[in-house]
């Protein structure tokens, strides 16, 4: 008799690991415990290998060893994807030999023999079970997600073989009855020009995405004319002349440079209005593939709700539109969508259709709790670690301590706010977040170039009171997950004079153009997160003070951490993310730092390996 049909607690383990943003998922008794991407341990951006500190974190969380794992899955087939790679090198012979003598070596040497390197990563004796790649984005869309049943619609780079997928959620399992296969991609059509506008494939897509509203849709007919064949169902077909990522190593080639007008951009150089063009122009065909897909899958499945995930579905421009315009009445989508999702998406699948365990459904709810489900410490904990980092800290009441930090954001100050377990997925969503007054015309510049130290173009999120989401923004549903952007109320919007339009691109974002300018991108628009009290109680409330002192129940919220970074996870991190900026001041838990009490700060050492997990 197995554990699960005992009585006995089933403990599942779900790892994403070898091509970007592994992690880890641990899942009792299909319920989400603990989920983690390693580079929040490693403080190496993206990092591809093997989850162990992730896996390490779930286990403690759970206060179990692997001894007590009854499954270990992953959420891809290694033998299918390689099989997919082989076949791509042999049909372009001799062209990709290059590229496989670079990646050949990896495969044989560690991804065919997965199992034996997962046994011996974890020292794990049990059942390893794999399914593939879209299949482990589909549960993770589906499965905690507030519907009973709905339509399912992935979309990414490439898994094994299929780059996006169609199918339909009900109970405890999920079918997908449609693909879209390699090479044809919308992920790596969007990853082309992301490479040829100068930002780094795989991390810079979602700067493409902001720099979109500052340029003109001035080469779609081109996109659509020459480099994909897009049907009315959203399947298209890529034309590989201009593409250089079936046989090399990059994403475009001599041809699409000369389609384009030129090389691509070299990164850190100035922006112009050109790479403006082209990133609002493969936006707006992104956009247009993902609503004819979506209408698609709604025909097909006759659903009232629809689920998402996948790296495309972290385009909140595009999920707006999709919300908006498409013929769905609600939308869920996974936070943490790209592949660190699919560890989740694994240990889920193993739960539900390999064991045939029931799902539980709470309408209106769903199970990911808020995506707060990383590493949390003690207040204990917490004071120890800043005793041994020299911090000057005051220990205050919340109350207190919320109606400081109101005070300090509306005398513009600059806040590091650590509190609570760590958010799932690449959005800081008020556990590990940087917070600021979106009143402040000043405060974009400012947080950009002084906190973040990065690109002046990019916009920051808003984080709004659930129950006054649509007093500031022209939507009515909730966005916990800051993946959906909509336009802030017009009558907020300040119109902009002759002289404002005149302006070149960029330099137009200094202008206010609602009267929360920190938060208004140049088109009016914003990616909303929506916070709820009984979600995460306390970011709530130091938005209720806000309110309660500004008559504004809406903060600025960027991700803790600076360009380059993965965002902070444990106190150290965020001490030294503080010392490093010119942020105001540092809250940890219940305790708060000023800058200006701080002992000198001195850089020592590697800090990225300084502080993992104990």
């Amino acid at each position: 008799m197995t554990k699960e049909l005992a009585g006995q607690a089933c403990y599942i383990l779900g790892i994403s690991a070898f091509y970007h943003d592994s992690a880890a998922c641990l899942v009792k008794d299909g319920e989400i415990l603990a989920a983690a991407s390693e580079e929040r341990f490693t403080r190496i951006k993206g990092d591809a290998s093997f989850p162990r500190n992730a896996v390490k974190y779930c286990l403690s969380e759970a206060g179990i060893s692997v001894a007590d794992l009854d499954y270990v899955g992953f959420y891809d087939k290694p033998l299918l994807k390689f099989e997919r790679i082989l076949e791509t090198y042999l049909g372009v012979v001799p062209r990709g030999f290059r590229s496989f003598l670079m990646a050949g070596p990896l495969w044989i040497k560690e991804k065919l023999f997965m199992d034996r390197g997962i046994r011996d990563a974890l020292e794990y004796e049990g059942e390893i079970l794999y399914a593939e790649h879209h299949e482990s984005h589909a549960a993770s869309a589906f499965f905690p997600s507030p519907f009973e049943e709905a339509a399912i619609l992935t979309m990414d780079g490439v898994g094994e073989w299929a780059t996006a997928s169609m199918g339909v959620g009900r109970g405890n399992d999920v079918e997908l009855f449609k693909e879209l296969h390699w090479p044809d991609s919308l992920g790596l059509l969007y990853s082309a020009f992301t490479y040829y506008t100068g930002f780094k494939v795989n991390s810079g897509e979602y700067k493409v995405m902001g720099l979109a509203p500052y340029g003109e849709p001035k080469y779609v007919d081109l996109i659509l004319d020459e480099l994909i064949d897009l049907r009315e169902d959203g399947s298209f077909n890529m034309n590989q002349k201009y593409f250089s990522y079936l046989t090399g190593l990059t994403m475009t080639n001599q041809a699409f440079h000369d389609l384009f007008g030129g090389p691509p951009r070299e990164p850190e150089a100035d922006l112009t209005q050109r790479q403006m063009d082209l990133a609002r122009s493969v936006q707006d065909v992104c956009e247009e593939v993902m609503l004819r897909m979506v209408r698609t899958v709604h025909k097909e499945t006759g659903s009232k709700n629809l689920c998402m995930a996948g790296g495309v579905a972290l385009n909140c421009v595009g999920n707006g539109r999709v919300l908006r315009e498409g013929p769905f009445e609600n939308i869920w989508i996974q936070p943490a969508a790209g592949d660190a999702g699919g560890s989740l998406g694994i240990a889920q699948l193993i739960w539900h259709r390999h064991l045939g365990q029931p799902r539980s459904v709470t309408p209106g709810r769903d199970s990911m709790k808020g995506a707060y489900l990383g590493p949390g410490y003690s207040e204990g904990e917490i004071e120890a670690r800043l005793k041994k980092l020299g911090a000057v800290y005051t220990r205050l009441e919340r109350d207190t301590l919320n109606r400081e930090m109101a005070s300090a954001m509306a005398d513009g100050k600059i806040i590091g706010w650590f509190n609570g377990r760590m958010e799932f997925g690449p959005r800081a969503l008020g556990h590990r977040s940087i917070l600021g007054d979106a009143r402040s015309p000043k405060m974009q510049a400012q947080m950009n170039l002084k906190i973040k130290f990065r690109e002046g173009f990019r916009p920051f999120a808003p984080s709004v009171l659930r129950e006054r989401v649509s007093d500031y923004f022209e939507m009515d549903v909730e966005s916990p997950y800051m993946l959906l952007v909509a336009q802030v109320q017009e009558g907020r919007q300040i119109p902009m004079s002759v002289e404002a339009r005149n302006l070149w691109g960029i330099d137009q974002l200094n202008v206010p153009r609602s009267d929360i300018p920190a938060v208004t991108h140049i088109d009016y628009s914003a990616r909303v997160q929506t916070v709820e009290a009984d979600t995460s109680p306390d970011y709530h409330a130091v938005i209720k003070a806000f309110e309660e002192l500004t008559g504004y129940g809406v903060v600025v919220n960027t991700s803790f951490n600076v360009r380059g970074e993965p965002i902070v996870c444990t106190p150290e991190h965020a001490y030294q993310c503080f010392m490093r900026t010119d942020i105001d001041y540092l809250v940890t838990g219940p305790f708060l730092m000023a800058k200006e009490d701080q002992p000198e700060w001195h850089e020592e050492g590697d800090w990225r390996q300084e502080f993992q997990l104990d």
